[in-house]
């Protein structure tokens, strides 16, 4: 059991399991944040329907990307989950507030 835990635990397992936790965050995280800051671009720009929803997605893939970028290049992991949750809990209430009656 002792040798188990020395090698889940080791310097190297570690590190992996962060590599995989930030990468998780960066690609789950960062396409939920990206499309609900989407949604919310194309409840509030002001175009036509089809046109905001069209430029919502565009400056989406930009986001996401950028959110990629930004969950490699902070130094800790907890900030990098911790400033998905908060943007993803502030677009929440506005995309509710916003979406017309019968979420259509």
């Amino acid at each position: 059991m002792s040798a188990l835990r020395n090698r889940l635990f080791s310097d190297s397992a570690r590190y992996r399991w962060a590599v995989f936790a930030r990468v998780v965050a960066a690609f789950v995280g960062g396409y939920m944040l990206s499309s609900m800051v989407l949604l919310l671009l194309s409840l509030t720009l002001p175009l036509p329907q089809a046109e905001a929803i069209a430029t919502g997605t565009m400056l989406g893939f930009i986001l996401y990307a950028l959110i990629i970028i930004w969950a490699f290049s902070i130094k800790r992991l907890r900030t990098v989950w911790l400033g998905l949750l908060i943007g993803s809990l502030a677009c929440a209430p506005l995309i509710l507030w916003l979406m017309p009656e019968g979420g259509a």
